[in-house]
């Protein structure tokens, strides 16, 4: 089934995105939510002007979003967490930590834009990918240290 995504949706795709998925998946969850809708010949036109009308404010957006990426730079943020004797954790560091860590430097990024390789359990340098635009992807690093 051919949908045309209404929205950005992580793990499948961007909005304005014509996405091949499973029938059920279409039917019972992307459009009852409104996040996609039938990829039509009249639905793929409407998209597609839409797309030519929207691509000098897309160009705007993709700059500040590269902007962000150098501003941001070789940034090495500092995450306290409490720890045993061993270097362990307790718990784990998310994404939400990251974010609040980066909103003490003045960048504004939302959690779900931050993606984490595996999970972080222990004391040590790591590094996450933020999703800054469909085009810009940065990584910034992080050092877990003892609270």
């Amino acid at each position: 089934m051919e949908l045309i995504l209404k929205e950005d949706i992580k793990g499948l795709g961007y909005k304005n995105d014509i996405v091949k998925v499973r029938p059920g998946y279409g039917r019972n969850y992307l459009l009852p939510q409104g996040l996609a809708i039938l990829a039509t010949d009249s639905n793929r036109k409407v998209i597609s002007e839409n797309v030519k009308q929207a691509a000098h404010k897309a160009e705007k957006i993709k700059q500040d979003a590269m902007a962000l990426a150098a501003r941001i730079g070789d940034l090495l943020l500092e995450i306290p967490a409490k720890a045993g004797e061993t270097g362990k954790i307790f718990g784990a560091i998310t994404t939400l930590q990251i974010s609040d860590a980066l909103k003490n430097r003045g960048f504004s990024i939302d959690r779900k834009n931050i993606n984490l390789k595996g999970d972080i359990k222990m004391l040590g340098d790591y590094s996450a990918t933020l999703d800054l635009h469909k085009e810009v992807k940065h990584e910034v690093k992080f050092r877990v240290v003892a609270d």
